[in-house]
């Protein structure tokens, strides 16, 4: 009856879980910061990286520890039949005798030519990197949501304007029917213009499955169960200042104080450097303090006069303390630490060129993203007029054809350049925000 009852609280824990995980998706529009926070919360890689950070954090307060004496102690009894050693007179003894003692011993490293002090350093900058690639970690997850977000924004947008492009169009079909009962106007009028709505219809289709298509990637990047339901927060696209103040240079000076990728590299670095350090002092010799008590008891053990001897004054008469101060010099050990430093430094020489690759790396997807972000202005600026003009063109070709004054190829032309103009500009605005964002994720700026 206790397991079972226990499988239905678990049963009913995980479906309120789940229920709770659907109601993020289908409950209201999510924003951005929503979404974000729950990929982060969700993602597994994030979580490995986090695992990552704790064993660094683990191995940087073991390296602390090492500087600490170690102490231990021991105690021990034994049962011996037949010839051993008295341990009150080290003299051999053939009878039945138990025996103990007791003891307690120290030592603590004074110097190893610093191998403690540049591995405890060491490993304090692995640590530190390790926090910043958990970091980069977010820091991607995060960018990655984003660009996600505002595809769905964007193909909101498209759908949005093929619905309206397909009802202009099914307006125009209702009143060419009546046209077309009074033999007010050419069969193939109707018949052009019924192809027109099939065709709004089929974009219709194709910017819908394109909106789902960007559900699902959200939804994945934030590991939680699709819905086609799933509704985001808009953004002030049309708002986006189009004067994006910094330049490429300023950009990759700023990322290279703030990006917590290049910080990880140059701390990697560090850590390299100072594990070369640490191989090196395995070359010094070794001085080392030891102190320590002892004290034995054997039920062999008897006074003068044959009686004897109780356990505790055992214990008080024979204890024994020692201090030494010991040096261990390495003469020859099979070339072991020579190759550790050669490993060391290669270890170092490998995170040097992968900060410097990662430098060259940014510094080119920079300028690459900023000439991104200019063409996408541009184009922008340049589709805005476009609108305008065909708005304006298919205003005089909607007129002219309601009159009767032009044929369907011209208003089915002006109607095309004006929703293919449309288009063009929600993607064209979406583009340029999208490059801003990108732009101000390498300056560690918020993504909201």
């Amino acid at each position: 009856m206790l397991i079972r009852k226990i499988f239905i609280l678990g049963s009913i824990a995980m479906m309120m879980y789940m229920d709770g995980r659907s109601q993020l998706i289908t409950g209201r529009p999510l924003s951005l910061q929503e979404c974000v926070q729950t990929a982060i919360n969700n993602n597994l890689d994030v979580k490995q990286s986090d695992l990552s950070m704790e064993q660094a954090a683990i191995t940087w307060r073991q390296s602390k520890a090492n500087l600490l004496p170690n102490i231990s102690g021991e105690i021990d009894h034994t049962l011996n039949q037949g010839r051993s050693i008295d341990l009150s007179t080290n003299g051999y003894v053939n009878q039945q005798q138990t025996s103990g003692s007791y003891s307690l011993s120290g030592n603590v490293t004074l110097f190893n030519g610093l191998r403690l002090l540049n591995t405890l350093k060491s490993s304090q900058y692995a640590y530190e990197a390790s926090k910043m690639e958990l970091q980069q970690s977010k820091d991607q997850l995060m960018l990655n949501v984003v660009l996600a977000y505002l595809q769905i924004l964007t193909n909101t947008d498209l759908l949005k304007q093929a619905q309206d492009q397909a009802e202009v169009t099914r307006k125009q079909v209702e009143r060419l029917e009546l046209m077309n009962q009074e033999g007010a106007i050419k069969p193939s009028d109707l018949s052009d213009m019924k192809g027109l709505l099939a065709s709004n219809k089929v974009t219709i289709i194709r910017s819908q499955n394109d909106l789902d298509a960007a559900r699902l990637s959200l939804s994945q990047l934030m590991n939680v169960p699709y819905s086609k339901d799933l509704e985001v927060e808009r953004l002030t696209a049309d708002q986006v200042e189009m004067n994006y103040g910094n330049t490429p240079d300023s950009i990759f000076n700023i990322a290279l104080q703030q990006l917590a990728t290049i910080k990880a590299a140059e701390l990697r670095t560090k850590s390299a450097e100072k594990a070369v350090q640490a191989a090196r002092g395995n070359l010094f010799p070794v001085v080392g303090l030891g102190a320590g008590f002892y004290t034995p008891y054997s039920s062999a053990s008897r006074d003068t006069a044959q009686k004897k001897i109780a356990y505790y004054d055992q214990l008080s008469n024979n204890y024994r303390t020692y201090v030494g101060v010991g040096i261990s010099i390495p003469i020859f050990n099979n070339f072991r630490y020579r190759n550790q430093i050669s490993l060391a430094k290669i270890n170092l020489k490998s995170a040097e060129f992968t900060a410097k690759t990662q430098q060259i790396q940014l510094k080119q997807v920079i300028e690459k993203d900023y000439f991104n972000l200019t063409a996408a202005k541009n184009r922008y600026q340049a589709l805005v007029e476009q609108v305008a003009a065909y708005a304006e063109s298919f205003r005089a070709a909607d007129v002219r054809y309601n009159a009767g004054a032009s044929t369907s190829v011209d208003y089915f032309i002006a109607k095309n350049n004006y929703d293919q103009a449309n288009a063009n500009l929600i993607i064209a605005r979406y583009d340029y925000v999208l490059r801003t964002k990108i732009l101000d994720y390498y300056q560690a700026k918020p993504l909201w």
